[in-house]
């Protein structure tokens, strides 16, 4: 006997390949819910590079420009956060071989590699002295965090702060698994004494991205790639 005909919805409709396929087709909700879901992740790597604000939010609109551009070069082989993460890596890379002239980014001496402390946008300021103390703490991790060198930085930034998995993180930053093992276990070392000791859980809260922040990133690459606004 012939058995009946089940319909069922696309699975993948909302998943990374319905994502693309909408985000080809120029459908704006698409290309808003990939950046929204990835901005503060693009934002983070980038900044882990260049430490510097304005110019990580700069990378992560020229990445998503050239992503979303470039959306026939997805092949689906990794997880689109992945494919966007390393566009904004080497978009960051770029831009520091960009500003050394050619000088190797390990050799910069390390003045040239001092953090600044940055203040970031608090979520609350019901209680301004519980405000001012949670600042004066994120200042203490970003601060911590900027001063490690960028391999480990990496590293840390996308496993601890972002909670990859560290086959995530292997894959984003191209890496093995036990490298990026070793490397977080040193950088967890270089911080202990600084920051994890004192303030622990309150690192999961550094180089927020999101509210008014993410919006207006996610605004801005739309307006460049033409959509209404």
């Amino acid at each position: 006997m012939r058995q009946a005909q089940v319909t069922t919805t696309n699975p993948i409709a909302t998943g990374d390949t319905g994502l693309v396929q909408r985000a080809r087709a120029r459908d704006e909700s698409a290309v808003r819910a990939i950046m929204q879901a990835n901005n503060r992740l693009l934002f983070r790597l980038a900044r882990g590079i260049l430490r510097n604000d304005s110019e990580a939010e700069d990378v992560v609109q020229d990445a998503y420009v050239r992503a979303f551009t470039h959306l026939d070069q997805f092949r689906g082989d990794s997880s689109l956060s992945t494919w966007l993460s390393r566009i904004a890596i080497n978009e960051a890379l770029g831009r520091v071989r960009r500003k050394t002239a050619g000088v190797e980014w390990s050799e910069l001496p390390q003045a040239a590699l001092e953090a600044q402390i940055i203040q970031f946008p608090l979520s609350s300021v019901d209680d301004p002295e519980k405000s001012m103390a949670q600042r004066e703490i994120q200042h203490v991790v970003e601060h911590a965090i900027d001063e490690l060198p960028e391999a480990f930085r990496l590293v840390f930034i996308t496993r601890v702060i972002e909670g990859m998995t560290i086959e995530e993180t292997a894959a984003i930053l191209g890496l093995k698994p036990e490298t990026v093992k070793t490397r977080l276990h040193r950088a967890r070392t270089m911080l202990r004494d600084n920051v994890e000791r004192k303030i622990g859980p309150v690192v999961m809260e550094a180089f927020p991205f999101a509210g008014r922040r993410c919006e207006r990133l996610t605004d801005a690459v739309l307006k460049r790639l033409g959509y209404a606004a």
